[in-house]
């Protein structure tokens, strides 16, 4: 069995980490906690790689092995269907996986990768080389193959110095072998291509071709990134996942429609300018897209938590909002009015005064009779003050 590492829920979506050839888990290290927030993420390693045993693949493998034996860890795991993201010989076994078993990859995100890794001869003289001399030669060039001059994870040379020659050949192998150009237009399960614009091993031309042949697949070329881009530009690798994953401002639009009606988010779009533009993204995508989207909490209980901290920082003009929002999730007056009185105790009266009236002010829109007399609520500018 493949060397694994799990994090994250266990009831949260589950994502797969392939990693490259020469490197382990460590590949994802700053990047798989934060995507763990909000899936169940699993990292595994190559064969002879890591802590993953040497004998699983030999002479003449192929990445078809390779993904058999991904499938056998997500078997038994109890993982039918999951995301999956791989970079380099990690993103060849996502390809194949997409091709050849698509009921069970939901999503893919093929990094610093190839559809081809330019012909067989160069992995089989690794191979040879690599059979007859071992690693630490190659091992002496990783940071110039992998990083652009200057960069350096000595973990993840270390890593390379340290895996199983014939293992590590036995990749080769696969490497050699693999062809998928023909299979692309195949592929039905929504595609992101990450490149490093400074990728010699496998250029941007190489994910360009992809993304060309892939139906509606999308391109993410990453300024300063050589081959191991999760280790060198984390950040920008978090960004372009975290958007495909869950469908970034996309999908934060429409939580943040449901939630808080057409009519404000388009007053709010309408008043939108160049210079608010990318705040009002960042809102989508991170607020909207990524912690109103988590499962862990329901929309009821977030309106809940989000009440009291608006009440708390005296965000009245946000408050109305999201009483507004609170009634679209399910609470009655009566639970938000619990709500404001809890706030009472642990925010301050006059914080929960000032509530109230702005509280009742937005219930009266429901039912105008009640402007003044909702129970529970001091009309605007009554009440003690603290």
């Amino acid at each position: 069995m493949l060397n694994h590492c799990a994090e994250g829920p266990t009831t949260a979506p589950p994502l797969l980490l392939g990693p490259s050839l020469g490197t382990s888990t460590t590949l994802w290290d700053k990047v798989a906690p934060e995507l763990s927030v909000t899936h169940r993420v699993v990292r595994w390693d190559l064969p002879g790689h890591g802590g993953s045993p040497a004998d699983l693949i030999g002479p003449g493998a192929t990445v078809a092995d390779l993904a058999g034996l991904v499938l056998a860890l997500a078997d038994s795991l109890g993982v039918e269907r999951f995301a999956y993201a791989g970079v380099s010989l990690g993103g060849a076994v996502g390809l194949h996986l997409a091709v050849h078993h698509p009921q069970r990859v939901s999503a893919l995100a093929v990094i610093c990768s190839s559809a081809h890794f330019g012909g067989s001869k160069p992995w089989e003289e690794r191979a040879a080389l690599v059979r007859r001399e071992g690693l630490a030669q190659l091992a002496e060039s990783a940071d110039s193959r992998w990083f652009t001059p200057g960069f350096t994870v000595p973990e993840l040379v270390a890593d390379h110095r340290n895996a199983d020659p014939e293992a590590y050949a036995a990749c080769c192998d696969a490497l050699a072998a693999f062809d998928l150009r023909d299979r692309l237009a195949e592929i039905s399960a929504p595609t992101l291509l990450v490149a490093g614009r400074q990728d010699p091993a496998t250029p941007p031309a190489h994910l360009r071709q992809i993304a060309d042949s892939v139906p509606g697949a999308a391109l993410v070329e990453l300024p300063g990134a050589s081959h191991l881009a999760p280790a060198q530009c984390p950040e920008a690798v978090l960004t372009a996942l975290r958007s495909h994953l869950l469908g970034g401002a996309k999908r934060g639009m429409e939580v943040r429609r449901e939630v808080l009606g057409d009519a404000h988010v388009d007053r709010a779009q309408s008043r939108q300018t160049p210079f608010t533009a990318r705040f009002q993204d960042f809102i989508s995508r991170y607020a909207w897209g990524e912690i109103w989207t988590d499962p862990t909490l329901t929309r009821r209980e977030r309106s809940m938590i989000t009440l009291t901290a608006l009440v708390a920082h005296g965000h009245y003009d946000e408050l109305a909002m999201h009483v507004r929002a609170a009634r679209r999730n399910g609470l009655t007056p009566e639970e938000i009015g619990a709500v404001l009185l809890q706030t009472a105790v642990y925010c301050g009266v006059p914080a929960a005064n000032s509530a109230f009236a702005t509280a009742q002010r937005v219930l009266a829109e429901e039912d105008p009779a009640k402007e003044g007399t909702a129970e529970g609520g001091p009309a605007e500018g009554d009440g003690p003050r603290a």
